[in-house]
């Protein structure tokens, strides 16, 4: 091992006082912040926000102090829909009710993991994964899909917003004690050798309660009733939430595939892919991805965005990013003005805990070349309309190509091969595999 002496510390003082310009960015990032130092304004002119492929102007969606994305990026497909057939204005669906149907259900998986890894000591690695984060607010397509064909969907007005739906920080760090608790309670009672069922119970019993006092009961019936743009009255009486989904909604989700661009060399393109312990539902359908290459990735995106339907995908939405305008770009920010280069590619990030997905949006427009190649894209976003074009953002098609790691698209864009593939026995990943990241 090398100390750091006293003589090469001094030697890195002289060698950074001899050139001018680190003292220059070092003014401009003390006094202004780094990435406002370096933000490049050519990247605006480069990237104006006119698409050729535009569905929709819907006013944003805002998830605020939560980890929803996954579900807003969903339920804002679902939006676009019913705000045209049903002719509807500044119409929601209730993010908080599949937030509430989510977090129950995630417990009851966590305590499935723990009875089923019981015979594993404390100190195992997969038991130290399960216990790290017993639930987050994160999630992936394939569990979003899990909560809508199991509980339905309902507008928001009927099951509005909450303080902790909205800032789920305190929520979370007290279901998490609980869920570690009742860790502990089953296998204790596994080592004894007692039949744990009507304990496990007894715990979802309070586990439920917790949720409704927190974020309130959800509905199991309700009254719906609005006007159209044309002024007609609409009125549907004790619908259930699953019943308001075949009648709004009407999705088969059944019809759309998880599609991912991961080119590490531990997954080959054209095979599936599923994680150890990911998933929200027991009983539900495995999370699944089909890894394809770049190219034909984002040409599944656009075929569905030409079809006239707006497309979720997973990115790594913090990487050379800026929020404030809105603006998804390679060149966002000059670091050569600091004498750094970043040279990873987008699997040496995988590889590297660099980069994974971390958020999920919707694609709602592309902008093509004559040749019908893609050169920029429109994203819209669930941050409020606060940031970017009234919450829309624009990324470049070379930063889509860096760090977007998945879209759901429907089953008819893919070639026979593809569709076998990803219907073929999946690969099973390990649980900490950046593929199994939650959005």
């Amino acid at each position: 091992m090398t100390e750091l002496t006293s003589e090469f510390t001094q030697s890195l003082f002289d060698n950074y006082q001899k050139n001018a310009k680190f003292s220059a960015v070092e003014n401009a990032a003390t006094k202004n912040g780094l990435l406002n130092a370096l933000e490049n304004r050519a990247s605006h002119a480069a990237n104006l926000p006119v698409f050729s492929v535009d569905l929709t102007n819907d006013p944003v969606s805002n998830q605020k102090q939560s980890g929803r994305c996954w579900m807003f990026a969903a339920l804002n497909t679902f939006r676009h829909k019913i705000l045209t057939e049903f002719k509807l204005e500044n119409f929601e669906l209730s993010q908080a009710y599949t937030f509430f149907w989510d977090k129950y259900e995630k417990s009851n998986w966590f305590l499935e993991q723990i009875i089923g890894t019981s015979d594993l000591e404390i100190g195992d690695r997969k038991l130290k994964f399960l216990l790290d984060v017993p639930q987050q607010d994160g999630g992936q397509w394939d569990m979003v899909v899990a909560l809508f064909q199991k509980y339905g969907v309902v507008p928001k007005d009927i099951y509005p917003e909450s303080i902790s739906s909205s800032a789920s920080r305190e929520l979370d760090q007290y279901l998490n004690k609980i869920l570690r608790q009742d860790a502990q309670i089953l296998r204790d009672l596994i080592q004894n050798g007692v039949d744990v069922a009507a304990k496990k119970a007894e715990l979802l019993q309070e586990i439920f309660n917790y949720l409704a006092m927190t974020l309130g009961l959800p509905p199991q019936k309700f009254d719906f009733e609005y006007r159209d743009k044309d002024d007609q009255f609409h009125k549907f009486e004790d619908i259930t939430p699953q019943a308001f989904y075949e009648k709004f909604v009407d999705i088969k989700l059944d019809d759309y595939v998880s599609v991912i661009n991961a080119p590490t060399a531990d997954k080959p393109y054209n095979k599936s892919y599923t994680v150890e312990f990911l998933g929200n539902v027991i009983g539900a359908r495995d999370v699944r991805h089909l890894n394809v290459e770049m190219d034909r990735f984002k040409k599944l995106a656009i075929a569905q965005m030409q079809a006239g339907e707006t497309v979720w995908f997973g990115c790594d939405v913090g990487q050379v990013s800026n929020r404030q305008d809105g603006l998804l770009t390679m060149d966002a920010y000059d670091f050569s003005a600091m004498d750094l280069d970043f040279t990873q590619d987008k699997a040496s990030r995988l590889d590297y805990s660099e980069s994974l997905m971390t958020h999920a949006m919707v694609l709602t427009g592309v902008d093509l070349d004559a040749a019908g190649n893609s050169l920029k894209w429109k994203v819209e976003n669930s941050w409020g309309e606060k940031v970017g074009k009234k919450g829309y953002f624009t990324a470049s098609d070379a930063w889509m190509d860096e760090y977007t790691y998945q879209i759901v698209v429907r089953k008819e864009f893919l070639t026979a091969e593809e569709l076998a593939a990803y219907e073929a026995e999946p690969e099973v990943l390990l649980p900490w595999d950046p593929m199994g990241a939650l959005a």
